[in-house]
């Protein structure tokens, strides 16, 4: 009987690039909002949840609006240099769009925006690769937060463990994980069940535009070519505020 030409597998996990129409979008939004607000923020994050971002998007959502993408893209919308940006000052913006960065458009006032950006912060379970911020160590001994169907899985990730009259049992001490050095897949696993999160979602601001002032947050920029225009604002005053009191953030 012939193979039917219906029977052909199809891999889900291929996507669509998204392709220039969709980039040409974001350019398009990006320099619809330098008209509509009155400053823009660059911002970096660590640790992304896009869940708990998209709760700190909708706290912003009537008054500010928050790009994440290609930094390529983002520096193309606001113009690389000043020949070529969509409004003075800008192409400022622009340089220090480094790394997991993202941009904020908005026209409320900056002790707020400061303030928002500052308190933001959620706890969540760390992932592979993370770096640990304390040592788990446990100790020999029954481990009654876990039932005895869990003995199998627990055995797996690594952990010396034994059914002792229906109780998971750890028959040695064991090193969850060490701080300061990554986490395997098999310490994260551990970590999620044993309710320990070590993983921090924070947003951190890095400049601040406006009409009349361009504020630099985070000291430790000295690689930016940035520098070269602060010896010819145009038209803008440059402050440094606080140096060192933000560190990264996310759209």
């Amino acid at each position: 009987m012939p193979k039917s030409k219906r029977d052909r597998p199809v891999t889900l996990s291929k996507t669509k690039k998204k392709g220039r129409a969709h980039k040409e979008t974001v350019v398009n939004s990006i320099r619809d909002a330098v008209e509509k607000y009155e400053s823009v923020y660059v911002f970096t994050y660590e640790n992304m949840r896009n869940l708990k971002f998209k709760e700190f998007r909708d706290r912003l959502k009537s008054s500010s609006r928050l790009f994440l993408g290609s930094n390529k893209v983002m520096q193309i919308a606001l113009g690389k240099s000043d020949a070529d940006e969509i409004k003075s000052g800008l192409h400022k913006i622009s340089k220090l769009l480094r790394g997991d960065s993202g941009l904020c458009f908005t026209s409320l006032p900056k002790e707020d925006v400061e303030r928002l950006f500052n308190e933001y912060e959620d706890y969540d379970f760390a992932r592979t690769g993370s770096i640990a911020t304390e040592t788990v160590d446990l100790k020999e001994g029954p481990l009654e937060q876990f039932t005895h169907e869990m003995e199998p899985f627990l055995r797996k990730q690594g952990m010396p463990v034994r059914l002792n009259k229906g109780v998971v049992e750890l028959v040695s001490d064991f090193v969850v994980c060490e701080e300061g050095k990554p986490l395997s897949p098999e310490s994260s696993r551990i970590l999620r069940l044993l309710g320990i999160k070590m993983a921090t979602f924070k947003l951190h601001l890095v400049c601040r535009s406006s009409a009349d002032e361009f504020e630099v947050y985070q000291e430790g920029l000295e690689g930016s070519d940035i520098e070269s225009s602060w010896a010819f604002p145009l038209a803008q005053d440059i402050v440094v505020t606080r140096p060192g009191s933000y560190l990264k953030c996310a759209s």
